[in-house]
């Protein structure tokens, strides 16, 4: 048993360091950037001062309304210092909001969440086009890419929109979301109880 033993510990002493990567993606509330996890330990892993990136970040992201989520870049150097990339909010974020719902539909291409129109599409295409990786894309194709992900969530993209016809459509909509989340609780409660 001493030779396995020994053999083991030889085997402990080989093992590398772990190496991350250098470039971290991370959504962010704006202004509510914290030490605490998923962010915290992901910093820290590499190196950064985790409360100056804090205070750095909120600073930068002040004038945003608070709780906005950003996605971010980081990107970090050898010498432990980093280049932070904001972008605009998720498009499926502004999508909803637009459409004045909180949940996209569980079927999409079957059910309607919310509705929005073109002019909508025009004005979270042109938030999205300040984005770095969209600088060079043209508008139109960011409209097109909206309104693509605008079907994946479910919103339907109409040319007009009555407010009064819209309001109702939400009311109703309100109902199939409660017996949707009522179904899946229930099937929530099967699964447990068949594994418990």
């Amino acid at each position: 048993m001493s030779k396995v033993a020994s053999r083991l510990k030889g085997l402990k002493k080989t093992a590398e360091k772990v190496v991350h990567g250098n470039k971290i993606r991370a959504l962010i509330p704006a202004g509510m950037a914290a030490a605490g996890p998923p962010l915290g330990p992901t910093l820290g892993q590499r190196g950064i001062n985790i409360a100056a990136f804090c205070k750095d970040f909120n600073e930068r992201t002040k004038d945003m309304k608070e709780g906005l989520p950003l996605p971010c870049k980081i990107i970090v150097n050898p010498d432990k210092s980093y280049e932070l990339i904001i972008n605009k909010p998720p498009s499926t974020f502004l999508l909803k909001q637009a459409a004045g719902i909180q949940k996209g539909a569980m079927e999409a291409g079957k059910e309607v969440a919310g509705k929005i129109t073109l002019k909508h599409i025009y004005e979270i295409a042109k938030i999205k086009s300040e984005d770095p990786n969209l600088e060079c894309t043209p508008l139109e194709v960011i409209c097109n890419m909206m309104i693509g992900t605008a079907r994946s969530c479910g919103i339907e993209v109409v040319r007009e929109l009555d407010p009064v016809e819209y309001e109702q459509f939400l009311e109703e909509r309100k109902v199939i979301v409660e017996q949707q989340r009522k179904e899946l609780d229930e099937k929530k409660e099967a699964r447990m109880l068949r594994t418990g």
